[in-house]
């Protein structure tokens, strides 16, 4: 049989019997057939119908009401076909054979339904004015002009290369679906002048990722629409081209080509077309292969003969590595620097997209949000741009408030509980051929789906006429909180009394070292307080004193008080960086070297883990190229690795510590006085003096020394 038939024609008896089921008839008829017709929205057959002007909607009610008419009990297994579907089936295959098809398909079906009489087919054929002479003109008339199709899809494959491989951008502000831009004025004027230049009319914007490019050019779009650009664009479409969709499938060599080819003629005959591309880069290479060429160079010519017109965007570092590097590409495009916005245009972008999402998510979002929004964005994620990120943060926050704020009555759960109770018994019996309970399960089944349904709306209709939840400022600290890893408490600026109470804590579990914590606690307060460059380490101290007096130990409980976090405490041992090749682990290895990937064993740490303390120890055993590291990390704050991420070292603790000239501290001061211990402390400071560089010392915050013990604290 399955030669004989198609695979739609199978599809069709299979999707015949699920109907059959579901009714609940032990056979597969002719009516059963026709509906799965109708089911099968992609087949031939439900084509066909369309295209002759069928009411398929018409055509099913009619069936469904000749099939619930039936009292055939149902059952479960084999579903036989009956004779008249037999027959249907069988002069399908006639109808093929006639067409010296050696397999009938769906439409070779609808005609053999068709030639049934005095059955309900023919009744429903009737009132929908179907027949058998219409369908075959049709089935004639289509397979007869395949071949002038295929000719005429090579001639209208230009116009569909296009469509296939982009999205037009124009239409989507038509459509109202696009955010407003708000606060790049500027760019978007310097991006309407240069396209309407007589040449070199191809602008690329160049900026770091998140500061709204692509925005730039919405923006455009939107500008054309309301007719607020130069005469010259009033007719212009924006399009931004799929570099990846147009690579995908390219399997043997020229299919790209032949895209691109098709693409560009496209472009060139309707002359009103500008090119976007997004992540413009992506060009150069895109597509070749040995003795072919790439998508850069089949754009040269025509962005020469300004027969085309694009619009790039890329990064910085991109633009020079794969554009700049080609000098005949880069003269053809003209470079827009797209800076990161100021923290008072983000919160007006925010506040002018901020109606979308208060419309998506069902919440308000005030006015503290929004700049909570923007500074704790701007201040503890420092690996991404705004607005992007701050627009990350309102969406992520509306989400979980949101999602916190609405949830399911527990009626419903409960119903829906015992709703797939209901059906696997009601399952159950049909295996069982226990049809009677199995009709009274189905009762109860649609009872319960009506409960669930109106339930449903009237919460809906309680969402809906609700006051709506408002998302505040300590929201939006929870939220940075989680995707930061930076502690609530930090966030929400409330550490000045924890700082206080952390010094009690300290001092009861160092012994001896009052002198130490309070100068340390001290510093970290006064850096706290906005004396302080805010691009600099919270905090740099240097400890010294004799072995095993608590300077370690210090820096983990006040890791430990600060972050309550084994992970904020990043030690790293100086003994191991003695060399000068060592140094480099610190940072990554360089481009070339094993382990280049993997990137720096600190820079990597404090990345993951920005709010941190970061204890060198034993620095005096340092090679000096550490020192020209950490001289970087004091003063500005910041460390670019061997992948080129800059590390932000503004919400970390910088600690050194070191035992230069403390043995004979360690040996004197017992037995002496005060004043002995004075200059004994003197002295190691200008032990230390001669030792470390005065550009290091001057960068620190404190200089601690720590007491030794004596036997009371012992």
């Amino acid at each position: 049989m399955n030669e004989n038939y198609t695979s739609g024609v199978q599809r069709l008896l299979k999707i015949s019997k699920q109907e059959s089921l579901k009714i609940g008839h032990s056979y597969v008829g002719s009516e059963h057939l026709l509906l799965a017709i109708i089911k099968d929205s992609k087949g031939s057959a439900s084509n066909t119908l369309i295209a002759v002007g069928c009411d398929l909607e018409k055509m099913k009610s009619l069936l469904k009401e000749s099939l619930t008419a039936s009292n055939v009990t149902s059952t479960l297994g084999h579903l036989p076909l009956t004779r008249r579907a037999e027959r249907i089936l069988k002069n399908s295959f006639i109808e093929a054979k006639n067409d010296k098809r050696k397999s009938s398909g769906q439409n070779d079906l609808l005609l053999s339904m068709l030639l049934e009489k005095d059955c309900t087919l023919h009744k429903i054929f009737n009132l929908c004015s179907i027949d058998y002479q219409i369908i075959k003109s049709y089935v004639t008339s289509s397979n007869n002009i395949k071949i002038i199709h295929k000719k005429k899809y090579t001639d209208t494959e230009k116009e569909s290369t296009l469509k296939m491989f982009s999205r037009n951008i124009s239409d989507i502000a038509a459509n109202g679906e696009l955010d407003p831009v708000i606060g790049r004025n500027s760019e978007i004027e310097r991006l309407s002048q240069i396209l309407s230049r007589r040449k070199k009319n191809n602008p690329v914007l160049i900026g770091e990722p998140g500061v709204g490019k692509t925005a730039i050019v919405e923006g455009l779009a939107l500008r054309i629409l309301d007719k607020k650009v130069p005469r010259l664009l009033w007719d212009y479409t924006i399009i931004s081209l799929d570099i990846p969709g147009m690579l995908a499938g390219t399997k043997y060599r020229g299919q790209f080509e032949e895209r691109m080819r098709k693409m560009m003629i496209e472009i060139e005959k309707s002359s009103n077309i500008i090119l976007f591309i997004d992540e413009l880069h992506t060009i150069v290479g895109a597509g070749s292969a040995a003795g072919s060429l790439d998508a850069a160079n089949m754009f040269k010519p025509a962005l020469a003969r300004g027969d085309i017109q694009i619009v790039g965007a890329t990064t910085l570092s991109e633009y020079r590595k794969y554009i700049e590097s080609d000098g005949a590409l880069d003269r053809r495009f003209q470079k827009i620097i797209v800076y990161q916005p100021s923290i008072k245009s983000t919160i007006d972008i925010l506040n002018g997209i901020k109606d979308k999402y208060e419309s998506h998510h069902n919440v308000k979002i005030s006015k503290d949000a929004i700049n909570a929004c923007v500074e704790l964005s701007d201040r503890y994620i420092n690996d991404r741009f705004l607005p992007d990120k701050a627009i990350d943060i309102m969406d992520e926050v509306c989400s979980r408030i949101s999602l916190n704020s609405t949830t399911v009555p527990e009626s419903v759960v409960k119903l829906e509980k015992k709703l797939k109770s209901i059906i696997d018994s009601k399952n159950k019996d049909i295996i069982n051929q226990h049809f009677e309970n199995a009709a009274k399960l189905r009762d109860k089944e649609k009872k319960i789906l009506n409960k669930i349904a109106s339930i449903n709306s009237k919460f809906k209709t309680t969402i809906d006429d609700s006051e709506l939840v408002e998302i505040s400022d300590k929201d939006v600290a929870d939220t940075v909180s989680i995707i930061s890893g930076i502690p609530i408490s930090k966030i929400n600026e409330h550490e000045s009394v924890k700082i206080l109470n952390i010094k009690d804590s300290i001092t009861k579990l160092i012994v001896g070292q009052d002198y130490a914590v309070e100068k340390l606690v001290a510093a970290i307060q006064r850096s706290r307080s906005g004396f302080k460059n805010p691009n600099h380490p919270i905090g740099s101290f240097m400890f010294l004193g004799p072995t095993g007096v608590g300077k370690t130990e210090l820096a983990k409980q006040l890791a430990h008080s600060l972050f309550n976090k084994k992970e904020s405490l990043i030690k790293i041992d100086m003994s191991e960086y003695m060399e000068r090749y060592n140094v480099s682990r610190l940072i990554g290895a360089p481009p070339g070297y094993v382990g280049y990937e993997e990137g720096g064993l600190l820079s990597e740490k404090v990345r993951r883990n920005p709010y941190s303390i970061v204890l060198f120890d034993e620095i005096e055993k340092a090679h000096s190229d550490v020192f020209n590291i950490l001289l970087q990390i004091l003063d500005e704050g910041k460390l670019t690795d061997s992948l080129g991420h800059v590390i932000d070292f503004s919400n970390t603790i910088i600690i050194l510590t070191s035992n230069i000239g403390t043995q004979s501290m360690s040996s004197s001061t017992i037995g002496f006085s005060k004043s002995k211990e004075n200059d004994l402390k003197t002295d190691l400071q200008l032990e230390v003096k001669k030792y470390f560089k005065p550009e290091l010392l001057n960068r620190l915050d404190e200089t601690i020394i720590f007491n030794s013990l004596n036997k009371d604290n012992l």
